[in-house]
């Protein structure tokens, strides 16, 4: 399970949004996250709000979609009362835990709730996770069937002893079956990688990265494993029994990566991710880096609309009684001011390829580009063209970025 919610407001019983929200909200995108709590074994280095059927303290599985349907209803309800203009819904993504460890109907009922109250986007983009292990041939062709556009599997290495560091359940030799099975089903194929982790070597990577490019997907996500407080990978550290991750080998990862992405075609559009064309980017994490509004409906599950940030209530059990009491399942929220969102477009924009426009910087902060440029953090070129965007170099060291951009005005992060 994931450690404590952050603090904020109090959120209001009936889901009420202030009327900040609906300033701009015509030119912003509309979608929605669906957090999916249940994992049938907990990953040794996760820290997601997630459950094993031992945790569920009394809730069923089997009620979970019903409860997520009530909750859009509610939420559906919430934007009406605020006045939000209709928008139809551009994507949908399905995280977890592990979303297909519900039966494919259960996601599809989800998904129909959704597109019955919102309205679905001619174009829309729908992505579930899955585990390797989690499905199959018939599974993936009904999520397809139902509207599923695109499946992100966490294939996270192709060696089994890095898997087994990682907890993982599945073997490398079904990571070549289930990107097939999604193919030949007409989905989209991302898979996710995760290096650095402890007793990985280089060419260890190496395979890994080898044996995902093999499988053609049409995205890739990579990202450094964080060793987290309260993990069990945690405990295994500080009792000396595996050693730290090596900061100078994640980014020796990173490079190697980057470099074999491109060699195959593909792109990097955010710090972590790579697509082969501008069309297989994740339009839905896209839509997070550049401050789009969504719903999040499910457990811990954290929305943003127009500024308003709220974060649901962890546990199921918690989330259920909300939901049949008729109320928010908001645990807390926070209304951003004009400053702090201003802060954050920085801390997001300066992650991708499409950069950040040179406008939204303060005089001050603008007379840093150069020493950026100089220090091949950003792009000169770029620059020139009036955005912020990261080099190689910028790219592995992102904090260092935004904080010499934002302290050059004496602005904080917040």
């Amino acid at each position: 399970m994931a450690g404590p919610l952050p603090e904020g407001q109090p959120a209001p019983a009936d889901g009420a949004l202030p009327s900040s929200a609906r300033i701009g909200a015509e030119g912003r995108a509309f979608g929605v996250y669906v957090h999916v709590p249940y994992c049938r074994v907990r990953c040794g280095y996760c820290d997601f709000n997630t459950y094993t059927a031992s945790e569920l303290g009394g809730t069923s599985q089997r009620d979970y979609a019903a409860q997520v349907r009530e909750e859009i209803t509610f939420g559906a309800e919430v934007m009406r009362r605020a006045g939000l203009p209709q928008r139809p819904v551009s994507t949908v993504f399905f995280g977890g835990g592990t979303p297909t460890l519900l039966p494919p109907s259960d996601l599809a009922d989800m998904l129909a709730a959704i597109d019955s109250h919102w309205g679905l986007a001619p174009n829309a983009e729908v992505t579930t996770e899955a585990n390797p292990d989690s499905v199959d041939a018939a599974a993936l062709e009904q999520l397809a069937a139902a509207g599923f556009t695109r499946v992100s599997f966490g294939m996270q290495s192709a060696v089994p002893h890095v898997l087994a560091t990682l907890d993982r359940t599945h073997t490398p030799e079904r990571i070549p079956l289930v990107t097939r099975w999604a193919r030949e089903a007409g989905l989209q194929v991302s898979v996710d990688l995760i290096y650095g982790t402890p007793g990985e070597s280089l060419s260890d990577w190496e395979r890994s990265i080898d044996a995902a490019l093999a499988t053609e997907p049409d995205h890739i996500s990579a990202y450094a494993l964080i060793v987290e407080r309260g993990t069990k990978l945690a405990t295994r550290i500080r009792r000396g029994e595996i050693a730290e991750p090596d900061e100078d080998l994640h980014a020796d990862m990173y490079e190697l990566a980057d470099a074999r992405f491109t060699e195959a075609g593909f792109g990097w559009y955010e710090i972590s991710n790579w697509a082969r064309t501008p069309e297989t980017r994740s339009r839905h994490n896209l839509a997070y880096w550049t401050g789009e509004d969504w719903w999040a409906a499910g457990p811990g599950a954290h929305s943003h609309i127009g500024g308003t940030r709220w974060w649901n209530v962890k546990h199921p059990g918690a989330y259920a009684q909300r939901i049949a009491a008729g109320e928010s399942p908001a645990h807390s929220r926070e209304v951003l001011s004009p400053e702090s969102q201003r802060d954050e477009r920085v801390l997001l924009e300066t992650r991708i390829a499409d950069g950040l426009p040179l406008d939204v910087l303060t005089g001050e902060e603008r007379r840093s580009i150069p020493g950026l440029i100089a220090d091949e953090l950003l792009d000169g070129r770029a620059a020139i063209a009036g955005r912020a965007v990261p080099t190689l170099r910028g790219r592995l060291l992102a904090d260092t970025v935004v904080h010499r951009l934002l302290a050059s005005s004496s602005n904080t992060v917040r």
